[in-house]
């Protein structure tokens, strides 16, 4: 008979985390906007007391964009591996904002600073620590992200309740984000001519809010006050960025997220960036090993 083993239980909850689905944080234009909270366990801790009284546990908060072209996200897509960082002791929001097609730029990104807002305004709630906030996305996710961070001193781009809180962040990682819109609507999706191919330009005219042509400059500002590159210049007060990006991506360049980190440290910004060789857009992108690296720039930021 094999012998009967042994393990202790686990009364610090440690590595234990759980789902806070469907937590409304906005309604702009009547359209109810949800997040998906992972939080780890537990939420208190004792104090060591004789009262026998337990303190509030703060953990780190890190808001996830998921990449969508700017429609509606699918919240659920990364919950699978957002749950790891759960588990190592971040609260992990998972947030939505409106489509391209409902309203245009800037609209998804102030949604996103309002989760932001929404929940430093729940840290009590949530067992958040509101000093340690990071922000990632992937794709149009990941362009959202460099935004939040670049555009944290600007006011005007925060609309909807609780404007006494920031929706400023300490980190930023971007995985494959558009970095220019401009070039993008302008030289991967035109002909000859510069007039708009159809494929994919309805995007980026959704955003703009108008119909676009590459020589219509005036028409594209826009797309400039949503590429992260143009906010880019020295003396501001950013985050520290993390930069993610696979070498054979065909939808969003490689090279675009290169000239977004240069000028981020040509401009003296706290930047990093990670080459996935190889690596398409999604898919294969992903790995144990580069969560890995993600984890570790949150753990120096944090």
């Amino acid at each position: 008979m094999k012998p009967i083993r042994v393990l202790p239980n686990n009364p610090s909850m440690e590595g234990i985390c759980t789902l806070i689905p469907n937590v409304e944080f906005a309604c702009p234009d009547g359209i109810s906007l949800k997040l998906h909270l992972i939080m780890p366990l537990p939420a208190e801790t004792p104090a060591g007391s004789p009262a026998g009284e337990t303190i509030k546990k703060r953990y780190p908060l890190i808001v996830f964009v998921q990449g969508s072209a700017w429609v509606k996200p699918n919240q659920n897509f990364e919950i699978p591996q957002l749950s790891w960082f759960a588990r190592r002791g971040y609260v992990v929001a998972t947030v939505t904002h409106r489509t391209c097609f409902e309203a245009a730029a800037p609209a998804f990104l102030q949604d996103v600073k309002s989760s932001i807002r929404f929940l430093r305004a729940h840290a009590d709630e949530y067992s958040i620590d509101p000093e340690r906030v990071a922000v990632w996305g992937t794709s149009s996710g990941g362009n959202t992200a460099l935004l939040v961070g670049v555009t944290g001193g600007m006011p005007e781009l925060d609309a909807g309740d609780n404007l006494d809180q920031s929706s400023e962040v300490k980190a930023v990682v971007d995985c494959f984000g558009p970095t220019d819109l401009v070039k993008m609507a302008t030289k991967q999706y035109v002909d000859e001519n510069g007039e708009p191919v159809r494929e994919g330009q309805n995007i980026f005219e959704a955003l703009a809010g108008h119909a676009l042509s590459a020589h219509d400059l005036p028409g594209l500002e826009p797309l400039r006050r949503i590429s992260p590159i143009s906010y880019v210049e020295p003396g501001k007060n950013f985050p520290s960025f993390f930069i993610l990006h696979g070498d054979a991506d065909p939808v969003v360049l490689y090279e675009d997220s290169v000239a977004m980190y240069e000028k981020l440290i040509d401009s003296g910004y706290d930047a990093e960036m990670l080459r996935v060789t190889g690596a398409p857009h999604e898919g294969s992108f992903w790995s144990r090993a580069l969560h890995e690296e993600v984890a570790a720039f949150l753990d120096a930021h944090l």
